[in-house]
């Protein structure tokens, strides 16, 4: 819901901004579009998880009407583009990881849990066509990690005639080590209650993958889309006895969803 939420923020933050510039209302949109829907999501338990958690995820957009909706991949974090210069996007990021929990899982006995973390930061996009976007998300995080993560990806965006649409490409997640301890790391007393061996985290590549989304717009309303995302963690993530001997370094995310959307005028 966030992810879907941010382009929201964004048109509000538009509106607002021109309030302040105009000094007055009257440049407030009054007509909007409002999306919403609902996505049945299967994504991995936890980091290094070779088992699938299958979960409902609220969709929901607002956007002034008649405005068309910026492309946005599964994997993009919720952002607000402050900064628009022809075809470059920038502006503050943030992204939510929910908490680990040992009891949850056979697989992490012994391992204690690992709390949320919240990551913020600023993300940059480039549309060098309409067809072609590259994205970088750099976000520090706080609570359950106190590291850096950058994120890079980069879209190609096909339609395929006036209904089907086709996108994807390439990703590549960097993470220095103290981002990456807290979910791969295995200390002295952890390796005691678990059986697995000590193993401290180096910072450097932690993943390399591909993602794709197929999208069909029913009518002006209704559209739905299918998304799979895969990475592959590699590096300190992917060498962790946490991975090797518990659970997988293919990680693997499929979703489907549908969504309506609807007009309407604030009085």
């Amino acid at each position: 819901m966030a992810l879907c939420g941010a382009a929201s923020a964004q048109s509000l933050l538009g509106s607002v901004v021109d309030v302040i510039r105009t000094g007055s209302f009257a440049s407030f949109p009054t007509d909007w579009t409002v999306t919403v829907g609902i996505e049945g999501r299967a994504s991995p338990s936890y980091y290094g998880s070779g088992n699938l958690n299958i979960d409902p995820v609220p969709v929901f957009s607002l956007r002034p009407e008649g405005k068309t909706a910026r492309f946005r991949s599964m994997r993009d974090s919720p952002s607000i583009a402050l900064i628009h210069l022809g075809g470059f996007y920038a502006g503050p990021t943030g992204r939510f990881q929910k908490a680990r929990k040992e009891a949850d899982h056979d697989e992490l006995r012994g391992l204690g849990d690992v709390d949320w973390a919240l990551e913020v930061g600023f993300f940059a996009e480039y549309w060098a066509t309409g067809w072609f976007r590259t994205r970088a998300e750099v976000r520090r995080g706080f609570n359950g990690h106190e590291g850096f993560v950058a994120d890079l990806s980069a879209d190609f965006i096909a339609p395929l005639g006036d209904k089907w649409s086709l996108s994807g490409g390439p990703r590549m997640s960097l993470a220095t080590a103290s981002a990456l301890q807290p979910y791969f790391g295995v200390d002295v007393l952890q390796s005691a209650a678990s059986g697995l061996p000590v193993f401290d985290t180096k910072g450097g590549l932690k993943s390399v993958g591909v993602g794709g989304q197929l999208k069909y717009q029913w009518t002006q309303e209704w559209a739905s889309r299918v998304y799979v995302e895969y990475e592959r963690l590699v590096g300190d993530a992917g060498a962790s006895p946490i991975v090797t001997e518990r659970g997988s370094s293919n990680q693997t995310t499929v979703g489907v969803g549908l969504t309506y959307s609807f007009n309407y005028k604030i009085r």
